[in-house]
């Protein structure tokens, strides 16, 4: 294809979207003549295999389908209403994946859609790595907090250590070493920097908890601050296992400071081919 014949669909296909809903969406009569179908039965075949690929994938069709109904002109000053569907993005993928490839129209939306999915899904993926990196530093934060409130209390940083390695045991039911081992944590590593975010969020919400009640039980001295971490954290833990999540067998995730690299690269990328753009304009 043309340099001149892909920016002119890339044109029409962009501007042939609409919102449902808050939802990206083409009409399927609009995409019938986007993908070169003259015949509105030719096209509903293709459509048919696209539902077809959908329900096998595990979706539900009707979820990027709906019928709906679109009003057209037939005349002079008349108009009436026809059968229609709402496409998302990712049912106009699959009806480009079942479309006759041999149409350049054809060709063109599926790479364009299959770039435009896997970005959806590389911003999902990214947000989800945000997400978990926020949580580690909040829990970095909070573990601080803590610790000065302990230390005003009598609890030096070795006893901080036991505590949190105590509330550890509480929550995850196995020791710091057995944990490690099962998780293959580095032994100079914390943990939290291998946990999932729910696990993260846990132990967070457990020192968080601490930190008040010691405040407002006057809690002073090891012992009964220990015994209140790890009351706290079995408390967490059991709201979890209550909702069919036992931290302990959830898998490891990634390095937190290798995902921190990740996302940090990516942002110097992101602001350097800002800047290019910017001189260009």
């Amino acid at each position: 294809m043309k340099t001149e014949e892909i920016l002119q669909l890339f044109k029409e296909f962009e501007s042939a979207s609409s919102e449902i809903e808050g939802v990206e969406c083409w009409s399927a009569r609009d995409l019938q003549n986007l993908l070169g179908y003259s015949k509105w039965e030719n096209f509903e075949k293709v459509i048919q295999k696209a539902k077809e690929a959908c329900s096998n994938a595990g979706e539900e069709a009707q979820d990027h389908f709906p019928d709906v109904r679109k009003m057209v002109e037939i005349g002079s000053e008349t108009r009436r209403y026809i059968e229609d569907i709402a496409l998302t993005r990712y049912a106009c993928y699959l009806i480009a994946q079942n479309g006759d490839s041999r149409k350049s129209e054809i060709a063109f939306a599926q790479n364009y859609f299959a770039v435009q999915t896997r970005r959806a899904e590389i911003i999902e993926i990214r947000i989800l790595e945000f997400e978990r990196v926020k949580a580690r530093e909040k829990l970095t934060h909070t573990e601080k907090q803590l610790s000065g409130i302990l230390f005003e209390r009598g609890v030096d940083s070795k006893g901080f250590a036991i505590i949190r390695s105590k509330g550890d045991q509480a929550l995850f039911r196995l020791s710091t070493q057995q944990f490690k081992k099962k998780m293959g944590v580095p032994e100079n590593r914390p943990i939290a920097d291998f946990l999932p975010t729910i696990s993260i969020k846990a132990k967070d919400l457990a020192a968080e908890m601490t930190g008040l009640n010691v405040q407002n039980k006057d809690l002073k001295g090891q012992s009964p601050i220990e015994q209140e971490h790890v009351d706290n954290s079995a408390a967490v833990r059991k709201m979890l296992v209550e909702r069919g999540i036992r931290p302990e067998n959830l898998p490891p995730a990634d390095d937190i400071k290798k995902i921190q690299r990740k996302l940090d690269s990516d942002d110097k990328k992101v602001l350097k081919e800002v800047k290019k753009q910017s001189k260009k304009k």
